[in-house]
């Protein structure tokens, strides 16, 4: 005989399974706390995913409690590699084992998955800081900061950089560059154990393309991105990449340069001019996330005036 389901306890269904009118309430409630607590309007992240929701084309799951859908977590297969792109619970039900369960269903389904070797994820929404994570023997757990600035406190003095560059506004001609500045600039690097599209030129090209092309940081804004043009070589030496992730509010999606000219100021003048731009632009804050080891990075950004505003957790499961 077949076990009755008790209707207080949560369900997990396939997002598949689910009408964009059963999520839009949740996804209401999310679009409200990106913006009370990140300052960002996830509005058009929510619009892409009903559509895909529409389609029925949607991977991932939902958590689904006396009739009504209170979390979701969505997913993407990208060759060997699978993506969460966003995890939420409704605020009253992200407790620890409903986030456990959640959390659970999506990466297990991810191992399933038929060519998946290696699964990432940046759980910003999640809650509980105590949550027992799945595969735990698989897992690797790097902790990253969200920080953000006041643009109307800011003062930023110009340093003069000790490495001849010429600093120039983004145009499309530099993409290819910049994918090759990133891979030489995140060689070794913490970030590259946490996002594997830095270690190859191929997957610093994909990744530029999302930035630029897609919503998920935001609208990106060539006006307040920024490169650094080594003078010798004629080549990019540093670039600082920023979005517009609502009306008045900016982010940095990427700040690197080469490993040979770090000290000599010029992330610090890229970060300058960028920040600039984006108050230029109306933005009243500006936000950015750093893996919260990168102690230079770190000191960077809080020698202009960003503050640490939260924790969460970047996972990796890989070799299972």
């Amino acid at each position: 005989m077949a076990a009755l389901s008790h209707p207080d306890l949560p369900d997990v269904v396939e997002l598949s399974s689910l009408s964009t009118k059963e999520l839009d309430g949740l996804f209401q409630e999310e679009i409200g706390v990106w913006h009370r607590r990140f300052a960002w309007d996830f509005r058009p992240s929510a619009d892409l995913l009903r559509r895909f929701i529409h389609l029925h084309s949607l991977i991932g799951y939902a958590l689904r409690t006396g009739g009504e859908v209170v979390g979701y977590a969505y997913c993407v297969c990208e060759g060997r590699k699978g993506l969460i792109g966003d995890f939420y619970l409704r605020e009253g039900y992200a407790d620890q084992s409903n986030e456990a369960l959640l959390l659970g269903t999506v990466v297990e389904g991810l191992i399933r998955t038929a060519g998946v070797r290696r699964i990432e994820s940046q759980l910003m929404m999640l809650q509980n800081k105590a949550v027992s994570f799945p595969f735990t023997r698989h897992l690797s757990r790097h902790d990253r900061f969200f920080m953000d600035l006041r643009t109307d406190s800011i003062s930023l003095q110009e340093k003069s950089p000790s490495f001849r560059a010429k600093y120039r506004q983004w145009t499309e001609r530099f993409q290819e560059e910049t994918a090759h500045l990133v891979v030489a600039a995140y060689r070794g690097h913490v970030d590259s154990e946490i996002n594997d599209q830095y270690r190859t030129i191929p997957g610093a090209r994909h990744f530029l393309t999302n930035i630029i092309r897609y919503p998920g940081c935001g609208l990106f804004s060539p006006e307040a991105s920024c490169v650094a043009v080594d003078d010798n070589t004629g080549k990019a030496c540093g670039a600082c990449l920023a979005s517009m992730v609502s009306a008045n509010s900016g982010h940095i999606t990427q700040l690197c340069v080469l490993p040979a000219i770090r000290g000599a100021h010029v992330g610090y003048e890229l970060l300058r001019r960028s920040l600039l731009r984006l108050k230029g632009l109306g933005c009243t804050s500006v936000s950015l996330t750093v893996t919260c080891s990168n102690t230079q990075a770190v000191r960077l950004y809080e020698s202009v005036g960003f503050r640490k505003q939260s924790t969460f957790p970047a996972l990796i499961w890989e070799g299972f």
